[in-house]
This record gives C-alpha cells, structure tokens and sequence, in this order.
C-alpha cells in the first residue's frame, strides 16, 4: 500500500493480476510510522472490491514483522508489541477488513515454554478488539528461536486466550513444510490441524512453495512449482474442498523485479504448470 493510491492502487494492483484476494500493511512492516487512516482512501478501496464481487473478507491485513509477541527477555519490546499490535487492531477495523495476520515471535534468549506463554500473556493484555475482528497466529518455519512451528503449540496459546472467539490461524505451506510438515497428503495435515488447534479456525493460507527441504527450518520462500514442495501439491492445497471458503494468498517472490502473480494465479486456475512462464520473467 504507497503513496498517493494508498488502497486503492493495492485493490487495483491486486485485479492486474487477475486475484479475488490481497493482503496489504497498513503502512511499511519495517517500522512503526503510520499514515492517518482518512488518508489511506478506505471508502474507494471497498467501492472497488465491492463492484468486482469481492467481500471486504478478502482483504487480509499482516501486522509488522517489528512486533514480538514471544520476547519476554526485554520489557520494551514487549511493550511495542502489545501497544503496536492494538493500533494495527484497530486500523484493520477501521479500513473495514477482518482479518490481520501475526507471526507469534520468538523467545530469543528464553526458552520455547516461556515464550509460548509470554505470547498468551501478550494476547491476553489487548484492551480491545472490535466486534468482528479475528487475528491470526501465523504457523512459522522454527527458524532460529521461534515459536508456532507446530500445530500443537498454536493450539496451547489458543486455548489459553481468554477471548477465543477472536483469534484463529493461518497456516503458512512454505512454512510448515520447512517446518517438517508433508504436503503431498494435505488432508493428513487438515486432520492434524482440526485435532489440534479445530479446522474452523484455519481463516487463511500462505500458499507458497519452499527452497528448502521438508524439515529444514529455515523459511525460504520460492515461486509456485519452482520449489521442493512442487506445483501439484500446492495445487491440491489450494483446490482441497474441505478449505474452498478459506482465503488463500501468495507470497511467493517476484522474479527480476517482476511481479509473479497473473501467472500463478492462472496457472493454478488452470492447474497446468509451464515453468517457462515464471522463468521468462528472468529476461
């Protein structure tokens, strides 16, 4: 979302390329400055989600990466992250979307069961979520210190949050396959899932493929079909029944500064991958 279209030019951006979904910041996730809300052209945005069929629903707000719910070794970033994460709250029901995404975080120099509840004690301390808004605990990579790699760890922080009802999960593949989850049988997964954390949390999916081996925690993404996880597996995510009402976004990487989308996005339409397409992008 930049200057001067704000959210507009992201709604636009997002028809170029053919989607009936986006996810936008609502300013840059490297720092904490922010645009005031009457300049983000929030009334022009839902016109034009509104006039292509797409429900507000399907604008999914990621919180910034500066905020570290699981941090309990300095109180100053706890207080960012607390106070941070109330304002993006509060911005995201104010565009009118429902959804913001947030990565748990990591423990740093704690320990995992420490960070787990410093995330629940951090979610636990938001004076106020609007009616209607749900965040989503992102499934992470366990890439160094962090925290939600596992199903069983975001079902711990969620059972333990004394307001459920607003919080839910979106499961990340790039993610939990470097996580050490097997993506050729995604409905293993979905039945994991809904044993653990309950199938109607899962709000959104990161649909990307991984440069790493399945297990690697390392949290590198690649483009649909040019990683280890492989076209036709993400193709089974993204056309699986049992999530069709589930947002699904891209966050694959752009390819010689060009954007990826229009071709992922047809080719998984289409389920007919031509890896030509992405690399012409090279030239």
């Amino acid at each position: 979302m930049k200057a001067p279209k704000y959210l507009v030019g992201s709604v636009e951006e997002a028809l170029s390329y053919g989607a009936n979904a986006l996810m936008v910041y609502t300013g840059a996730p490297q720092n904490t400055r922010r645009s005031p809300i009457e300049k983000l052209q929030v009334e022009k945005a839902q016109a034009l989600m509104m006039e292509h069929g797409i429900p507000m629903e399907r604008m999914i707000v990621h919180a910034p990466y500066l905020i570290n719910l699981a941090n309990a070794a300095k109180k100053e970033v706890s207080d960012l992250a607390t106070s941070f994460l109330e304002s993006e709250v509060q911005r995201t029901h104010e565009i009118g979307a429902k959804y913001i995404v947030v990565h748990p975080g990591s423990f740093t120099t704690t320990d995992l069961d420490t960070g787990l509840n410093q995330v629940i004690a951090q979610l636990n301390s938001l004076k106020d979520i609007p009616d209607g808004i749900m965040i989503l605990l992102e499934t992470m990579a366990g890439k160094g210190s962090e925290v939600g790699y596992d199903f069983a760890q975001l079902a711990y922080i969620i059972d333990h949050l004394d307001l459920k009802e607003h919080f839910g999960v979106c499961l990340d593949t790039c993610h939990i396959n470097d996580a050490g989850y097997d993506l050729n049988d995604f409905d293993v997964i979905l039945d994991e899932f809904d044993q653990t954390v309950g199938l109607d949390r899962l709000r959104v999916v990161h649909l990307n493929d991984s440069k790493n081996e399945k297990g690697a925690r390392k949290d590198r993404h690649a483009n649909i079909g040019l990683g280890t996880i492989g076209f036709e597996a993400l193709y089974n995510v993204a056309s699986n029944p049992r999530i069709e009402h589930v947002v699904k976004i891209l966050e694959t990487p752009y390819i010689n500064k060009k954007a990826p989308y229009a071709i992922e996005i047809d080719m998984l339409q289409n389920k007919q991958f031509d890896s030509s397409r992405l690399l012409a992008l090279e030239q």
